[in-house]
């Protein structure tokens, strides 16, 4: 049995925070903002819109994607560095949203690879036949952990959610291969501070992500026994158009074949690469039998990459 992606959905907050926004509270500009990230605006969540609400209605989309009732749901697992509560855990709080009776639940913590994480964690589940239909979340409401008058970190972050059912698919497809990693010497580049806000040195996350990144994915399409002319579509973290690009380099795809929703999103955490694999699924630009790497980077520090051959 071989685990793959049922259904996919995401959600993003109405409030759109501009770059020409930003200049008004931090000393910044758009095109500062824009040729060193490629982020032209981000999404706001309201005060009255926590993480479980996006969590919600995210994963609305993928049971219905995924033809299935909450009702049927195995597992939940939520990928987040800023639930609603410290516990109990989002994936609780969205079980009950969601009317999931059934569903054992718990969040996971990886930061930006946190999906990947999640998503690695449940195929292990329906690998061995012991569940058959999983929730993965990746969702991060930022903004209420972001310092406004940080100019390094303001620019960067969102909020959003993408959800995916994990389950049985057919033979060849599925999740091929995958890697995750981390580094806990380099938790000091990249960590929330105890008061709330984040703390990142740019450069040293800039460095680690591009190497990483790049060579995650070369190594999935290895351990796949595939080659890069087998690739059809890359889905990086959209963290930042310049790492994103290091990493399509590394795999010889075209520009065209490559996610990008950094530029109207920003960096979503854990988030980004469901959301970015959602808006390809739902516009047409991956389809059924496609070969996608999935890969991503995170505090920790954090990695992991996937091949993924579409379809049930």
């Amino acid at each position: 049995m071989n685990a793959g992606l049922m259904g996919i959905g995401h959600y993003v907050p109405e409030r759109i925070l501009t770059n020409h926004d930003l200049e008004k509270m931090v000393d910044t500009s758009d095109e500062w903002i824009r040729t060193r990230t490629g982020i032209e605006e981000r999404r706001i969540a309201d005060d009255n819109t926590n993480t479980s609400d996006m969590a919600y209605e995210a994963s609305i989309k993928a049971l219905e994607d995924a033809n299935i009732k909450a009702e049927d749901l195995d597992l939940i697992l939520v990928a987040t560095v800023t639930p609603d509560f410290p516990f109990p855990s989002v994936g609780c709080l969205l079980q009950d949203k969601l009317g999931a009776t059934k569903a054992a639940a718990m969040d996971v913590s990886a930061a930006c690879a946190g999906f990947m994480y999640g998503m690695i964690t449940a195929s292990q589940f329906i690998n061995n036949d012991t569940y058959k239909n999983i929730l993965v979340v990746g969702v991060e409401k930022l903004s209420k952990i972001t310092n406004w008058d940080d100019r390094n970190t303001a620019v960067l972050f969102g909020d959003g959610a993408g959800a995916a059912v994990i389950g049985p698919v057919s033979e060849g497809r599925g999740i091929l291969s995958f890697e995750l990693g981390s580094d806990g010497s380099g938790s000091k580049h990249l960590y929330q501070e105890p008061q709330g806000f984040m703390e990142m040195n740019g450069r040293e996350v800039f460095k680690f992500a591009v190497r990483q990144m790049g060579q995650s994915a070369v190594n999935v399409i290895d351990k796949a026994g595939l080659t890069k002319a087998d690739v059809d579509y890359l889905v990086p973290h959209q963290a930042n158009i310049r790492i994103m690009e290091a990493a399509r380099q590394k795999l010889e795809l075209p520009v065209e074949n490559m996610a990008t929703t950094v530029k109207k999103y920003g960096n979503t955490s854990s988030s980004t690469i469901p959301i970015a694999l959602s808006e390809a699924v739902r516009e047409g630009r991956v389809k059924d039998d496609d070969v996608v790497v999935l890969v991503g980077f995170g505090g920790g520090l954090t990695w992991g990459a996937v091949a993924l051959k579409l379809g049930k």
